[in-house]
């Protein structure tokens, strides 16, 4: 359990750094004159993904959720995965990447990296990373729970995103 509560640990400090770049985004944006969206769902997608971390440790510590080789070591590779296309959006979008739905009106859209094939890429890895990182430890409960929240606020959240695209896009009268 300890390598475990390591590992969740480490993926909380890369939120933290994650939040890092997203303020330092957010004010590259906000000089370029963004508009931001959809600031009711925030809280809930950061209570969310807060949950997911706390929920894994505490269902594998409260449950004695075991370490299972044959789910664990796959599962691994999944989240190993959606870590590298994480990092992959982060890096293709650069200073244009936030944790928020902030959008500069006039820029076009980013088709590189991933967003060559989907629209949505780091919405998969959150998916992918939801599933994976509790049952790396069997933490099914958790697995489960925050699947079904995460599609409950990505249908919220990409309704926003792709409506405050369409927005920036549109040329607005002077």
């Amino acid at each position: 359990m300890l390598w475990y509560g390591l590992l969740v640990a480490a993926v909380a400090g890369e939120r933290v750094a994650e939040l890092v770049v997203a303020r330092r985004n957010e004010r590259w944006s906000t000089a370029r004159g963004a508009r931001f969206y959809g600031q009711g769902h925030y809280p809930a997608m950061v209570a969310l993904h807060t949950a997911l971390l706390a929920g894994c440790l505490c269902e594998v510590w409260l449950a004695g959720r075991p370490f299972l080789s044959a789910l664990g070591g796959p599962m691994l590779a999944v989240f190993a995965t959606a870590q590298a296309l994480r990092w992959w959006c982060i890096s293709t979008l650069g200073p244009r990447w936030n944790t928020q739905v902030i959008v500069v009106p006039g820029l076009p859209l980013v088709t590189a990296g991933p967003y060559r094939w989907m629209r949505h890429p780091n919405y998969v890895a959150v998916a992918a990373e939801g599933v994976a990182l509790p049952l790396i430890h069997t933490a099914w409960v958790t697995a489960t729970l925050f699947t079904l929240l995460n599609a409950a606020l990505l249908t919220v959240r990409i309704r926003c995103e792709n409506q405050a695209l369409t927005a920036s896009a549109t040329p607005t009268a002077a």
